[in-house]
């Protein structure tokens, strides 16, 4: 019997498809680490501990069936930290089952994937369909599968199951591996986090995000910062942007120009004023986009004293007024009854080879009616008719992912 210190120590390769077992003992201050196809050879107890926990074991498939799934790759496991031998067992059955559907078809792959993800997450069963996608999405395992749909599913399911460690933990997974993320990620993500109601945990879950953000990398907080608005949880938009400093992020433009968003689109015009302030004061000084979100904010509450203002600084700082500024400004004019400002700025637009909009022709039209001032209306519905085909439409607003 070995005592303690000299005891063998086995890390255990899954059982599926494999006959290897790698053994590591560790004697006194000298290490060997063996395997099958390797031979033998030492190592100090520090190199064989880096080499166990960061260095993937390729295991070669018994036979040669379709290259990307002859290699499979043993890591610790980074998804799952709490899986029943039902759950593995079954993940294990349907990687299997997608193995042996593939010699059928073998281009199908990626619907294959997704399907069985899909009906795991309709049968809530999540703790295999992690299992299975760590498994499917090894880089070392299987190269070329969009697997992103698919991780999508499951942080939907997550979401809807009210499963917030699942989602941190796959949304984690992700990033580590550099695996590609869209708008629909962070938007599933910061939904399942928000449904903790736990600030202890989301700050947690911050912290490890800023921890694993080795380079500093703003924009990861500022799509959850988007995501978490988007999602209706503001509260927690606003939390992490509070929070950046702490978590050695350093604010840019777009994280101060979403922000503003936010409390605009909350009617917190105080905060998004003081935050608007306090950004001009550093060395990210706003943009266009930062004047066209406070104007537009300000527009929509009935402060068009504020807006003038605002918009006076645009000049003075020495940007240049583009469609969303045109629109905001004329709109204000007009809701002030200042027409005659709102039809100047209006072809002052056009001289300038700004694009006009339907909508700002549609909003001057209605405004015009409103004031009883039809026969101009009139005359602004007919142009707007002729040049239909070259005015700025619903498909140039589309909003591209973040």
């Amino acid at each position: 019997m070995l005592s303690a210190s000299n005891r063998l120590k086995i890390v255990v390769i899954p059982r599926w498809k494999t006959p290897y077992l790698l053994c590591i003992s560790s004697l006194c201050n000298s290490c060997s680490y063996q395997s099958s196809d390797r031979g033998e050879s030492d190592f100090s107890p520090k190199v064989l501990h880096m080499q166990i926990t960061s260095t993937p074991v390729k295991l070669p498939w018994i036979r040669p069936l379709y290259p990307m799934l002859r290699t499979c790759t043993f890591k610790t496991r980074s998804l799952v930290t709490q899986a029943s031998i039902e759950d593995e067992e079954l993940a294990h059955q349907i990687l299997d089952k997608i193995i042996s559907e593939l010699q059928k078809t073998p281009n199908s792959i990626n619907e294959l994937c997704t399907n069985h993800i899909n009906n795991l997450c309709k049968t809530k069963n999540l703790q295999a369909a992690t299992i299975l996608l760590q498994l499917l999405h090894n880089k070392h395992a299987i190269n070329g599968i969009d697997i992103l749909p698919s991780y999508n599913l499951l942080l939907n399911a997550a979401s809807e199951n009210n499963n917030t460690k699942i989602a941190a933990h796959i949304f984690k997974h992700m990033y580590i591996n550099h695996l590609p993320m869209n708008s629909t990620t962070y938007f599933y993500t910061t939904k399942a986090i928000s449904k903790s109601n736990d600030l202890t945990f989301i700050l947690s879950f911050l912290k490890e995000i800023s921890d694993l953000n080795y380079t500093r990398d703003v924009t990861v907080f500022n799509r959850i910062i988007y995501g978490f608005a988007e999602c209706g949880h503001v509260h927690n938009a606003i939390l992490v942007f509070d929070n950046m400093k702490s978590l050695k992020c350093k604010p840019d433009l777009l994280t101060y120009n979403t922000i503003l968003g936010v409390y605009g689109k909350e009617g917190r015009l105080d905060e998004m004023l003081d935050v608007f302030s306090n950004m001009k004061k550093t060395e990210i000084p706003p943009d266009i986009v930062s004047y066209n979100t406070v104007v537009n904010s300000l527009r929509k509450v009935g402060r068009f004293d504020l807006c003038v203002v605002v918009m006076k600084e645009v000049g003075e700082v020495g940007l240049k007024f583009d469609l969303r500024t045109y629109t905001a400004l004329i709109e204000c004019f007009f809701r002030s009854g200042n027409v005659e400002e709102s039809l100047r700025l209006f072809e002052e637009m056009k001289r300038g080879q700004i694009r006009p909009s339907i909508y700002v022709y549609r909003s001057m039209i209605s405004n015009l009616k409103r004031l009883g001032k039809l026969e101009l209306a009139g005359k602004l519905l007919e142009e707007m008719n002729e040049c239909m085909e070259d005015l700025v439409g619903p498909k140039d607003f589309k909003r591209k992912n973040r």
